[in-house]
């Protein structure tokens, strides 16, 4: 029974190294996001910094969430959600431009 146990909790985890550099590159793209904001481009920043933050929002749930390593249904899933997540920021932006 304890091997049974053992089996089903062993596989996919992602190594400690993978683990530090997806850290570290969130660390970096946080440095950079401020670093634009430093930046006097007019709207350029405000749409570089949502950019960014979605690279880092999709390499928290791949590899913090170990949803690169679950199914093939979760990763549709949270494709279908980024996709209709960013049909609703196009058209906030879409809205925001014509005010």
């Amino acid at each position: 029974m304890s091997e049974q146990n053992h089996d089903a909790h062993e596989g996919h985890i992602a190594s400690y190294g993978m683990y530090v550099l997806v850290w570290l590159a969130l660390v970096a793209l946080t440095g950079v996001t401020v670093g634009i904001s430093y930046l006097d481009l007019k709207n350029i920043p405000i749409m570089a910094a949502l950019m960014i933050a979605t690279v880092k929002v999709t390499l928290v749930i791949l590899y913090f969430m170990h949803v690169r390593f679950d199914r093939i249904i979760v990763p549709y899933m949270i494709l279908v959600f980024l996709g209709t997540f960013a049909i609703y920021i196009g058209l906030t932006m879409t809205d925001y431009g014509f005010r």
